[in-house]
């Protein structure tokens, strides 16, 4: 098929069609369809007046709120390419982002949470309080700040809105955008010290995210409830774009908490919303769930099959569908179908899209080829390379099998699975398992060093708010449910798994979680 449309023309479509209907709601504004495309114009034109041109990178430092949608919206308008930075990260690590993608310009917050990002920044670069371009980040042309009082070298808010190239500049910068430009540079949230910057076009991202919607059953009249950091493609691509290209609204706070996400589904009647296994989990075991004040009807959610059955019976999502997908895939691979029976959805597999190719390599590994794939990772040829197997397939890093249906199945990272002996065992397994019982609102299991079998099995669990239990006891009521190597051989309780290692966008690190795993057992 052939794929035209970008960012813009959506923007554009979705104000004629339903210019008075929400578009955004967000913490502090509520903006329809007409005036989202009027704020983002004008952002376009003061992009312009700064600078910025066709190609060139600019950093998001933002939470999710209405700039930041506004100004990736802008960006894309104009060719630009928006680069989101982990509002978690440090100086060294926002640094080497903005190095690594050559980013001209940066779009800040001054501070979200515990993170000061003014600080943040002029550690990164101290030119950012004295005039830009400096020497630490010489590509850095500006710096701006969306509220409070900026450093001397940057540009506050208003100061940078009132900035005007003019309509004609912006309608040819507009023309020159076609679909194959780069739209965003993703860089992973993963654990190694340097994240590698994942780069997708508009033809990427906008065709995922229309694929998913027809798969989801989107409709304009849908109300979708944000619960992934837009750093993150299930952020930007399947809530922010499955909205853009849909005409739906969009219902985001600024970082997923479990009780504020209950608020708002029955506060805006959210009907659609999403997430993974650990999103679910935490929405269902906090003290304010109850289903009779939601309005769901579907979403999606990568998670097993006892998380997919509650999430469509305790939450009512009977059109909930399972996913697949990685961000160098833009980032969905496979996605059910909600016409589907409930039972086939809830199974945890599903057909890849149309034009998507997946095949299992022997030792497990699920690779792609594809219109989803990413062109490469920024300024890594070595990194690009490696991704690629020799015939040009994607290695995936995830272990899965194909079934007689067609129907990609998911069992677990090549890098987690544990080796006891001579089985080989995906922790889902056995965390799925564990997260049905009453008092469990998470589990995590990881591998540990062992003598005999070489690495064993051991789990965190955190409890609901009010439940009590023994790690005794959670053992003696796994043992006769899962196989013997497959038993946690040390079971550990924790408050939450955020100091110990959770990404902003949900996923528990395992590998942060297996050096305390160690550091515990070394401990006695």
């Amino acid at each position: 098929m052939s794929w035209t449309r970008r960012l813009s023309d959506y923007l554009d479509a979705n104000a004629a069609a339903r210019g008075g209907a929400e578009a955004l709601v967000t913490e502090r504004a509520r903006l329809t369809h007409a005036a989202l495309r009027a704020e983002v114009r004008r952002l376009a034109r003061a992009m312009l007046a700064l600078g910025i041109r066709r190609g060139e990178r600019v950093a998001l430092l933002l939470p999710n709120d209405e700039a930041w949608v506004a100004l990736f919206f802008a960006a894309a308008s104009i060719g630009a390419v928006t680069v989101p930075l982990n509002t978690r990260w440090k100086a060294p690590e926002i640094a080497f982002a903005l190095r690594r993608a050559q980013c001209v310009a940066v779009f800040a917050a001054p501070a979200f949470l515990s993170q000061d990002f003014r600080a943040l920044l002029l550690e990164a670069e101290p030119a950012v309080a004295t005039g830009l371009p400096g020497a630490a980040l010489p590509s850095l042309r500006a710096a701006v700040f969306t509220a409070g009082e900026p450093p001397a070298g940057a540009i506050g808010w208003e100061a940078f809105r009132a900035l005007d190239a003019g309509e004609a500049a912006l309608e040819s910068a507009a023309a020159a955008v076609t679909a194959e430009d780069d739209l965003l540079v993703q860089f992973t949230s993963g654990t190694t010290a340097h994240p590698k910057g994942v780069l997708l076009t508009h033809h990427n991202m906008l065709r995922n995210a229309a694929a998913c919607a027809e798969r989801l059953g989107v409709r304009a009249e849908d109300r979708y409830l944000n619960c992934r950091p837009f750093f993150h493609v299930a952020g930007s691509t399947l809530s922010l774009l499955v909205c853009m290209v849909t005409g739906a609204t969009l219902v985001t706070p600024p970082t997923f908490e479990a009780g504020a996400a209950l608020r708002l589904l029955e506060a805006e009647r959210c009907t659609l919303t999403s997430g993974n296994d650990a999103i679910f989990q935490l929405l269902l075991a906090h003290p304010a769930f109850g289903r009779a004040r939601l309005h769901l009807r579907g979403g999606w959610a990568a998670a097993g099959p006892e998380t997919m059955r509650r999430i469509a019976e305790e939450l009512g999502m009977r059109e909930v569908c399972w996913a697949y997908g990685l961000s160098e895939a833009s980032p969905n691979v496979a996605m059910s179908d909600h016409r589907e029976p409930l039972e086939a959805r809830i199974a945890g597999g599903a057909h890849p899209h149309p034009g998507i190719a997946v095949r299992i390599a022997p030792d497990g590994e699920i690779q792609l080829k594809g219109w989803s794939v990413m062109k490469g990772y920024v300024g890594d040829e070595a990194a690009t390379a490696a991704a690629f197997t020799p015939d040009g397939w994607l290695r995936t890093g995830d272990l899965g099998s194909i079934g007689p249906d067609g129907r990609l199945r998911l069992a677990g990272r090549l890098k987690d699975v544990i080796r006891v002996g001579g089985e080989n065992m995906a922790p889902a397994e056995v965390e799925e398992v564990l997260s049905t019982h009453p008092a469990v609102a998470l589990a995590q299991v990881v591998g540990v060093p062992d003598a005999r079998l070489g690495e064993v099995p051991v789990a965190f669990v955190q409890l609901r708010d009010g439940a009590a239990a023994t790690a005794e006891e959670l053992l003696a009521w796994l043992k006769p449910k899962v196989a013997g190597f497959r038993l946690p051989r040390r079971l550990w309780f924790v408050p939450g798994f955020e100091s110990i290692g959770m990404t902003a966008s949900g996923k528990v690190q395992k590998a942060r979680l297996r050096e305390h795993a160690r550091a515990l057992i070394g401990g006695g």
